[in-house]
């Protein structure tokens, strides 16, 4: 068994990662290699490319919001048949959660899961000193294995053979390859429209010249051999063994399309495991709810870029309303928040009606609202967290929710800068715009599905 991994990190955020790694992924499937992706941090525009070109799902690998044991596990298990695993870093590789220490970096991730490091350096305006940048970042922390240099935006390719040179002399490092300045192979601008053109097939024609671009300037059978250096890792806990109900306890209806398509992978298996079958349907497309589900998961995603189309679908709104009010067992995240709410007003200031169960509106803003990892604390018993019970996630939103009524709210959020109450409940519902990462409380899954029985159970009775 082979375990082949390497992790893309960028001496800083703009260095070229995102570009690199979708490059590479792309001319290492076009050789013919399953490529499993995996992006360190919360982030899931990243991941979307990812499964864009490897045809796979990509997976976060985040070591504040998860123990390291289950950062360990989920890379097992995604990795199990892949020819080889890419690593996107985030930010610089040694950014994280503190100043003082690696806790939440690009290189912690790759010193749990002991992978080899592809270090990305921009090396415009400078000859000899890129080696005194790699340098640098091998003595900061000797644990750490980078074993291989890549240069942007070279401006010549007499450019990239100078710094080369130097680099391979004073680190004693490979150089794999380069691009150029003049490339133009830039990653479209993040905006919240990006997924749906992902999912549209849009950047496929992209994707594609990226990776013969990638294929032409990088070594990839020095990338392969260094791939290699990791060793096999097992996994540590029985998180995501598939150890599965023989039949599903219940059915839990999932949102899935363009405008709900964020969810952590590890949600769905967790749900799974606990004696889910879960049953994809899509809103936007006017579907209503598939027949005997038992409960509800609306994910994140962009519901503001489809307000008119999911406003229009009314059976559909009324069909969610109907059976939320007669106490389906729902979750709702971020953009399934957004669409349980009254209204959203789109960034044009155009007004939709949407679902209506929870007495409030949406606005769309420029800037945005919110965006970082959060603490999150029950404030009162819900059917996925009680009383005082946490778990951990991440906000990302540019929207806001104003409400006149008075509710119930599901969480005592804290955050980096500050902390409030957040979300909506009821005895049947929980939302509120905080992603949630089961597997930082995996009660939350089997608590989850628990509520489903109930519900299931007293509707068999009553259709007795």
């Amino acid at each position: 068994m082979m375990q082949r991994r390497i992790v893309i990190a960028g001496t800083s955020s703009g260095v070229g990662k995102t570009t690199l790694t979708i490059g590479l992924m792309a001319a290492f499937k076009k050789k013919g290699l399953t490529v499993q992706g995996f992006k360190c941090g919360p982030d899931y525009i990243d991941p979307s490319y990812h499964t864009a070109v490897t045809g796979r799902h990509s997976r976060n690998v985040d070591s504040w919001m998860l123990d390291h044991d289950i950062v360990n596990d989920i890379f097992v298990k995604a990795s199990e048949d892949a020819d080889i695993s890419i690593i996107e870093g985030v930010m610089g590789f040694y950014d994280g959660k503190s100043p003082k220490s690696n806790i939440g970096s690009t290189a912690e991730i790759s010193l749990l899961l002991q992978a080899p490091v592809i270090l990305v350096v921009n090396i415009a305006s400078m000859a000899r000193s890129a080696a005194a940048i790699v340098k640098g970042y091998q003595l900061l922390d000797p644990n750490v294995n980078i074993a291989g240099v890549i240069l942007n935006q070279a401006g010549s390719k007499g450019h990239y053979e100078l710094c080369k040179t130097a680099i391979e002399q004073e680190c004693d490092v490979p150089v794999v390859g380069y691009l150029l300045k003049g490339d133009g192979l830039h990653i479209p601008e993040r905006h919240l429209g990006l997924i749906p053109a992902i999912e549209r097939g849009e950047l496929d024609e992209f994707f594609n010249e990226l990776g013969e671009v990638v294929a032409d300037r990088m070594d990839l059978d020095e990338l392969l051999r260094i791939a290699e250096q990791g060793p096999v890792l097992q996994s540590k806990t029985d998180l995501f063994s598939n150890q599965e109900e023989e039949d599903p306890k219940v059915k839990i209806a999932v949102a899935y399309d363009s405008a709900f398509n964020f969810y952590y992978r590890e949600n769905l298996m967790l749900l799974e495991k606990a004696g889910a079958e879960l049953v994809f349907f899509s809103p936007l497309k006017g579907e209503t709810l598939p027949a005997g589900v038992d409960g509800l998961y609306i994910g994140g995603g962009f519901p503001e870029e489809f307000a008119k189309e999911l406003s229009k679908n009314a059976l559909a709104r009324k069909e969610i309303k109907n059976a939320i009010t007669n106490e389906l067992p729902t979750f709702a995240e971020c953009g399934g928040f957004m669409y349980l709410t009254d209204s959203i007003t789109n960034s044009e200031g155009k007004t939709y009606p949407m679902v209506g169960v929870i007495p409030g509106r949406v606005k769309m803003q420029e800037s945005l609202a919110a965006l970082g990892y959060r603490q999150v604390t029950a404030i009162d018993e819900t059917f996925l967290l009680g009383k005082e019970a946490e778990a951990r996630g991440h906000e990302f939103h540019y929207s806001t929710f104003e409400s006149d009524a008075d509710f119930q709210r599901a969480y005592f959020v804290k955050a980096l800068r500050g902390e409030k109450e957040e979300g909506y409940k009821t005895d049947y519902l929980v939302a509120g715009y905080t992603h949630i990462h089961f597997a930082s409380n995996p009660d939350m899954a089997k608590s989850f599905v628990e509520k489903c029985l109930e519900y299931k159970e007293k509707n068999d009775a009553e259709n007795q």
